[in-house]
């Protein structure tokens, strides 16, 4: 993204981005796919489920980091596939471990299979752990202000409510709890799960989201790295509009021209 006059800068633990598009990995139907999307969106910071992926885990097999390179991109490991607080730790250790000590990590516990929902009280017992062992933790959760507000202070480095159930595309589904999220923030809050299409990310953007982050949305497309470059223009313009400040709504009429000196 072009830089803006006083905008502030998207950082994450001591880094600064250009990019406030964070995309996934999963659902693509072969690893060059894979790639051309992620270029496409212009992302910086990619994220792999280390239960889903082989990342080095699995000698012998396609490696993920064969075609997103770490040397270009910030690899963001995440538990998805997770339901336990302890399962989550243990995977997130098994990515410091593959990707040499690296300590951004992604957390999300989920609740169930149907819904993937975010366990939020293994969420918080995870988060305790993982943050107490040195990581960097970014949290998938709830859009429950007060989980949000206690994430961060206990330590997350940024806190990513969903805007709808993963996979689901239904968009932005409680803009106003967002919103008392964002008012509150003392840490980044990205939107996590739910968009759809690129107006979806730019309605996060313009609520005044510090980045977004998705997968199925590219991926399922019927053309994921056309999706993959409109999302990265979503998102731009979402941030555009949201420094620019939108004209207030109004239930009546306003005439966009001056009637001074209107002909009578």
């Amino acid at each position: 993204m072009r830089p803006v006059p006083n905008d502030k800068p998207f950082t994450l633990a001591g880094r600064t981005y250009q990019s406030r598009l964070l995309v996934g990995t999963g659902k693509y139907k072969d690893l060059e796919e894979t790639r051309a999307a992620i270029e496409a969106s212009g992302a910086e910071i990619v994220t792999v489920a280390v239960r889903r992926t082989n990342i080095g885990q699995n000698p012998g097999e396609p490696n993920l980091l064969d075609v997103i390179s770490p040397e270009r991109y910030t690899i963001l490991p995440n538990t998805a596939g997770c339901f336990t607080a302890e399962d989550a730790v243990r995977t997130c250790r098994l990515a410091r471990e593959l990707l040499d000590g690296h300590k951004l990590v992604k957390l999300e516990v989920l609740a169930d299979q149907k819904t993937l929902f975010p366990n939020v009280i293994e969420t918080l017992k995870a988060a305790e752990v993982l943050i107490a062992d040195g990581f960097d933790v970014m949290v998938y959760t709830s859009d429950d202000p007060i989980i949000a507000r206690q994430l961060a202070e206990m330590g997350c480095i940024a806190v990513m409510p969903l805007a709808g159930l993963i996979g689901t595309g239904l968009g932005i589904c409680n803009p106003y709890n967002l919103r008392i999220i964002l008012e509150e923030a003392s840490v980044p809050v990205l939107v996590d799960a739910g968009v759809g299409t690129a107006s979806d990310a730019t309605i996060a953007m313009e609520l005044g989201c510090e980045a977004v982050l998705m997968n199925s949305a590219i991926a399922h497309a019927q053309n994921p790295v056309l999706m993959a470059e409109a999302m990265k223009y979503a998102i731009e313009a979402g941030r555009l509009a949201y420094l620019a400040g939108r004209m207030p709504k109004k239930l009546y009429a306003s005439a966009s021209s001056p009637l001074d000196g209107l002909i009578r």
